[in-house]
């Protein structure tokens, strides 16, 4: 028996969507609230999250039912965008592009009062924020977390953030310090290799004194610029946050494998 009750993973949050915003044509906002966000950690923007997308009509104590048994649904990583405990309110920015995965559809199609499982929130990204100055390189996938973390640094923090967007469209307003130089560069076919934001970082005024780094997005993209930071401009790697949360051609499932067998060579 005793077994038996280990065996039982810790039930998610439930959580209800509240509304669906498109903020660009590429980027939707999915904000969730209800009894099951009571008590969520407070100030964790920019820290991620997993989301458990319900399958079918299952209602949602019978999802929850099938987690505690050990099923195992669809789960995918995305970012604490804003957090609005008066309200009751937590924001989730979606990429949508082409077909999409399973998370991304199922935020295109959610409907006011529709459920998801949440675990969560893990650690946050960028937290080394008393640097000279600031970099951060993200696409689509990493631009929620991105700009959390741009919105938590110091008033007068100086430096660069480049974002791959899909669109001229997809630009979005952060709140960012003045101090911060963010460009947008376009990238109309994320399918396709990319090198703009490598080109860019390495061809930029490098600032003087220690950066911190923010670098997150495709697999290609992310191991291009890691090599780039680490071992041509010898940063510590205690000093940034490199990780590739997609790899073109793989589901996240796939590349979360993929992720850990690297890890462990």
């Amino acid at each position: 028996m005793g077994g038996l009750h280990m065996s039982k993973r810790k039930p998610p949050r439930i959580l209800s969507v509240v509304r669906t915003e498109y903020l660009t044509p590429h980027m939707l906002r999915v904000t969730l609230g209800g009894v099951g966000l009571h008590g969520f950690p407070e100030a964790q923007e920019g820290a991620h999250v997993k989301v458990l997308i319900p399958e079918g009509d299952l209602d949602p104590a019978a999802f929850v039912a099938q987690i505690e048994n050990g099923q195992r649904p669809v789960q995918r990583t995305y970012t604490i965008r804003h957090h609005r405990v008066e309200t009751n309110e937590l924001d989730i920015d979606f990429a949508i592009h082409g077909d999409g995965g399973p998370a991304s559809n199922w935020a295109k199609t959610a409907l006011p009062g529709d459920y998801i499982g949440l675990f969560g929130p893990g650690p946050k990204k960028m937290t080394y924020l008393d640097a000279d100055w600031f970099l951060l390189a993200a696409d689509m996938t990493a631009i929620p977390a991105a700009a959390a973390a741009l919105e938590e640094l110091p008033k007068d923090a100086v430096g660069t953030a480049v974002f791959e967007v899909t669109s001229e469209d997809d630009r979005q307003p952060i709140a960012a310090p003045r101090g911060i130089d963010i460009h947008w560069l376009v990238h109309d076919n994320p399918d396709r290799p990319s090198t703009q934001q490598s080109d860019f970082i390495r061809g930029m005024r490098w600032r003087p004194g220690h950066p911190s780094v923010f670098v997150a997005g495709e697999s290609g993209v992310v191991k291009e610029l890691r090599n780039h930071l680490h071992k041509e401009r010898g940063i510590p790697k205690e000093d940034t946050y490199v990780s590739a949360y997609w790899k073109i051609g793989l589901q996240e499932d796939a590349h979360q494998i993929q992720k850990r067998m690297a890890a462990a060579a």
